[in-house]
């Protein structure tokens, strides 16, 4: 039991930051406010609705700040007024002013969703995914100025399976992150903390994505492909062209056929196989692919719908 709760605001938004919010409304100690972007349009309909991050404080009659501006005066003594002994940053999406840094009693820590200093920056996750990597996890660090650099009070590990999406291995890496942060507000509670320097000769940057990465170049090795088919989810996806028309590419397989063809043909088109050439000459299988507009299907639901013969480059015009 600990033996003084504290007070703790929440700077949160996305679906990441829920489990670890969840974990701290369930300890003894107070979530005085959250703190989280603004509603936005989303979803095809593009209606506005709560943050999942507020949904979960609406339901907990928790507090709500949802600022424009986080250099605004008024935003800085409400949150003043709110004598939080801590400050949480989950995904909240953007970068925290100095003043507001030095409000809580004990400053601010975030969780991160990679394991630094390996890929600081917005996009951890999907990078890591992109550059194949077979091990992540969260670090629990303080927040200082400089981007995700400040010193480690605790990390997780977790494997990434070689057929796992960025939206898997986000939602498991929250769900992990949850517990790993209450010890650490646990203990932040009975006193200091050990803080972990990092190494910035380490450090590697995950910028975050841009939708012109979405299109697939077939000249690159396939296993590079198939883990760009796995980072770039939920966006922007990755994508082809069939004669012209765009293709979302959902779900792939590495096999260990080879083929002479020229990189982005397709080499097999019926039943359950849809197999593309990559640059180095080995074939990928693609399991699910999405037309624009329709929904995701498999290749065997694709290929019943339409006439595609081996021997089509996929990305040319």
């Amino acid at each position: 039991m600990v033996a003084r709760p504290l007070r703790v605001v929440y700077f949160g938004t996305p679906a990441f930051a829920v489990p670890a919010l969840r974990a701290l409304l369930a300890s003894p100690h107070q979530v005085v406010a959250l703190v989280s972007q603004p509603d936005r349009p989303s979803g095809r309909g593009q209606h506005v609705g709560p943050t999942p991050t507020k949904q979960i404080a609406l339901e907990a009659n928790v507090p709500i700040l949802q600022p424009l501006k986080l250099r605004d005066e008024a935003f800085g003594s409400t949150i003043s007024s709110l004598n939080a002994d801590l400050g949480v940053v989950a995904a909240y999406g953007r970068i925290l002013p100095d003043a507001l840094l030095k409000i809580p009693r004990l400053g601010m820590i975030n969780v991160h969703g990679s394991l630094l200093p390996r890929y600081r920056g917005a996009a951890p996750v999907h990078r890591a995914v992109i550059a194949g990597e077979e091990m992540t996890g969260i670090t629990i660090m303080r927040v200082v100025a400089q981007l995700d650099a400040g010193p480690m009070l605790a990390t997780a590990t977790r494997s990434i399976g070689p057929d796992e999406t960025s939206v898997e291995i986000e939602q498991a890496l929250a769900e992990i992150s949850a517990g790993t942060l209450v010890d650490v507000v646990d203990r932040l509670a009975e006193g200091p903390v050990m803080e972990t320097p990092q190494d910035d000769a380490l450090a590697t940057y995950a910028p975050k994505l841009e939708k012109t990465e979405s299109s697939i170049d077939w000249a690159l090795p396939a296993r590079d492909i198939h883990n760009r088919v796995r980072g770039l989810q939920p966006w922007p996806m990755a994508s082809t062209t069939i004669h012209g028309t765009r293709f979302v590419i959902h779900r792939t397989r590495l096999t260990d056929q080879v083929n002479d063809a020229a990189a982005g043909t397709v080499v097999e088109a019926g039943g359950d196989v849809l197999s593309v050439v990559a640059g180095d000459r080995k074939v990928l299988r693609v399991l699910m692919i999405q037309p624009e507009g329709r929904r995701a299907m498999t290749a065997r639901e694709f290929l019943s719908g339409r006439k595609l013969e081996p021997g089509v480059w996929l990305g040319r015009p």
